[in-house]
């Protein structure tokens, strides 16, 4: 818990003068880079955030909004006291924009080559860094939300119920993307346990991709969703696949 604490200490002093620009969202990109991340689920991870910041169409759906920006951070997660902040609050309003945030997730984020210590999934503390950040945010946001991205359960660190509880009291929006596990050549499905654990706030979602390039149209048509949500025009997409990628609680 002391580590925890001096971990959130320094996400909400690391943000420096924190961007203070009225946007129509601030969403943390709260990522999953524990001990069971391979190199492939990293890059998947990686590159899909940072082909939907820079996807025309997500673009487009920011420009809509009222004020035609959106605030994003990235952060990378483990076990409690291990968290990364790849890209600190930055302010997307057009597709240069994007380009430069996807540049910096793709030079900056976890490559997969595993841990320097112990390092298990505490998406319980991973809500809390989320929290700590969009606590944080000097600007106005019109909705805030903490997107989960994981591939296992809360193994690590405090329940989930006390930190999920503090960021659905402050009026934040907890949405996630259930990786499923693959063990023997099994791939475990997760989405389950997320929607029954992880996920809440209005209108909240979880989406659970089933190959590769489901992961990336998910993220994509995730943040269309959020995005559309803030701006008053709220869709409900569905992911390649065809299967159901949102349950909403």
């Amino acid at each position: 818990m002391r580590a925890l604490f001096f971990l959130l200490l320094l996400i909400a002093t690391s943000c420096g003068t924190v961007l203070a620009a009225d946007v129509d969202a601030a969403i943390v990109f709260a990522v999953d880079a524990s001990a069971s991340i391979d190199r492939s689920t990293a890059r998947l991870q990686r590159d899909g955030h940072a082909r939907a910041l820079s996807e025309p169409r997500v673009i487009a759906a920011i420009s809509t909004g009222l004020n035609g920006c959106v605030a994003i951070a990235y952060l990378e997660w483990s076990s409690p006291g291990l968290a990364r902040l790849v890209l600190p609050w930055t302010v997307i309003c057009n597709r240069a924009d994007g380009l430069m945030a996807a540049e910096a997730i793709r030079r900056d984020g976890a490559d997969g080559d595993g841990c320097a210590t112990y390092c298990a999934t505490s998406i319980s503390s991973a809500i809390a860094a989320g929290s700590a950040l969009l606590g944080a945010y000097g600007g106005h946001a019109r909705m805030k939300v903490i997107d989960i991205s994981a591939s296992g359960t809360n193994n690590d660190g405090p329940p989930i119920g006390p930190s999920r509880l503090d960021a659905l009291r402050s009026g934040y929006i907890i949405n996630a993307i259930a990786i499923p596990q693959v063990r023997g050549g099994v791939a475990y499905r997760m989405l389950g346990y997320f929607i029954d654990n992880v996920i809440g706030g209005s209108g909240a979602f979880a989406l659970e991709p089933v190959t590769a390039d489901d992961y990336a149209v998910a993220l994509r048509k995730k943040l269309q969703n959020e995005i559309s949500k803030a701006t008053g025009s709220a869709s409900r997409y569905e992911i390649a696949s065809g299967r159901p990628a949102f349950s909403g609680r």
